[in-house]
């Protein structure tokens, strides 16, 4: 059965991320849920000088179907697989990581406003985000390394090798989502810089190695004849 398993996956390595899916958000929930009698905090200096602005509410939600649409549109791409297969395992490594992280080093912020400085649509909306979403398990930010994994991908990818237009829509929305979770006080910008590290990590893994064989197989050309 076992051996069955391993051919169908090897097969449809698109399963591989299916499959993850599941896991990461079982693993995650739990994080979420647990009781323990201590946190590090996260915190610096410069995050006090971050306001809280409920208008980067919009990019922080796009991300939800930043990252749904790209990896499907990725996936569509059926001649080029190579950009959805390598997307899908920087998502998975450093998702993974991010989790183990939270599950050895537990961490929150204590960034919150108390109160919102302002009533309008946005804040109701930020406000919703807080009671759903705790303080914790914010180190690194997988907010931020989902979304330079997305763009890095989509950046690279064959598809879009001659569509400056929405690479440049791609990168604006990137920082507009990174920088949106730190103006939300969803995360310090240590959150920020250690999933900035722990991205160049893993595309230096991925991208770089000869383990994965990313790199699209170019048909070799065929020698000329020559009269000798």
């Amino acid at each position: 059965m076992s051996k069955k398993i391993i051919n169908f996956l090897r097969k449809y390595k698109y399963m591989i991320l299916v499959l993850y899916f599941p896991i990461y958000m079982l693993w995650f929930n739990w994080l979420e849920r647990r009781q323990i009698p201590h946190f590090a905090m996260i915190h610096c200096r410069l995050d006090d000088m971050i306001p809280f602005c409920e208008w980067f509410a919009i990019p922080y939600f796009l991300w939800f179907l930043y990252v749904f649409v790209s990896i499907i549109f990725l996936f569509l791409q059926s001649k080029h697989m190579s950009d959805f297969y390598r997307c899908s395992a920087v998502l998975m490594l450093g998702m993974t990581t991010c989790l183990i992280i939270y599950t050895i080093f537990p961490n929150a912020q204590p960034l919150r406003p108390d109160v919102m400085p302002r009533d309008n649509f946005l804040t109701r909306i930020v406000a919703s985000l807080y009671e759903g979403d705790t303080p914790t398990n914010v180190c690194p930010s997988i907010h931020v390394y989902n979304s330079i994994t997305i763009h890095v991908a989509l950046f690279q990818s064959y598809a879009l090798q001659n569509k400056k237009g929405w690479k440049t829509a791609s990168l604006v929305l990137c920082i507009l989502i990174c920088l949106s979770t730190m103006f939300l006080k969803q995360h310090s910008i240590i959150d920020v810089g250690c999933a900035i590290l722990l991205y160049i990590f893993y595309y230096m893994v991925v991208y770089r190695s000869e383990f994965f064989a990313l790199k699209r197989n170019i048909p070799a050309q065929t020698p000329s004849k020559t009269n000798c």
